[in-house]
């Protein structure tokens, strides 16, 4: 009888054991997906932030096409000779031309307000949830990005009318497409990402 009892408490203490490393295991497991949901919120408020400031250059910059000879070029506000930046486009009172400066302008509104609803949402959403407006608004955002560029390409990106012979894209080009594919993905990834 003596040593039954001190079976059980032999068992109780590797029970105990047990349990601990069960519990280690355990912590070990939550630590790791909270480190990897970091990881991949800190991943997603970088290409956000970027995003953002290619934005920023793309409508701002005057390098939508570029002569093949590298002295003038052609944006959404001025047309560039010789690095003077003060001529008018000829086309700029087309309607064409204003709705892809509208269309990029709101893309840029709608960026920076999913950028701050994002931020809002990871300090004030319950753990579970999903950030649907942030990602509602990012694709808002990709929407405006693709129907300005569209645009852009229809009616002057490849016409006679920048009044070059030889001429192709420019980085602000570019760079708008590459703000169309990452305001996309991450509309995307915040509709599916919960928060834990």
């Amino acid at each position: 009888m003596f040593q039954d009892a001190h079976l059980t408490c032999g068992e109780q203490v590797v029970d105990r054991r047990m349990g601990t490393v069960d519990l280690k295991n355990s912590l070990r497991s939550q630590i790791t997906r909270k480190a990897k949901m970091l990881v991949l919120l800190a991943g997603i408020f970088v290409v956000h932030i970027a995003t953002v400031i290619m934005l920023f250059v793309s409508t701002i910059a005057n390098v939508w096409v570029v002569s093949d000879d590298i002295t003038s070029s052609v944006g959404l506000w001025k047309n560039c000779t010789g690095g003077n930046c003060g001529q008018e486009l000829m086309y700029s009172n087309d309607d064409a031309l204003k709705a892809v400066q509208a269309f990029m302008i709101l893309s840029i509104i709608f960026s920076v307000i999913s950028l701050l609803v994002f931020v809002f949402q990871l300090f004030t959403m319950e753990k579970g949830n999903r950030f649907f407006l942030s990602g509602a608004t990012m694709l808002v955002c990709w929407l405006c990005i693709m129907v300005g560029v569209s645009i852009y390409t229809h009616h002057y990106a490849n016409s006679n009318r920048n009044f070059f012979s030889n001429s192709h894209h420019g980085y602000c080009f570019i760079l708008t497409w590459i703000c169309f594919c990452f305001s996309f993905i991450i509309g995307i990834l915040y509709l599916v990402l919960r928060k834990k």
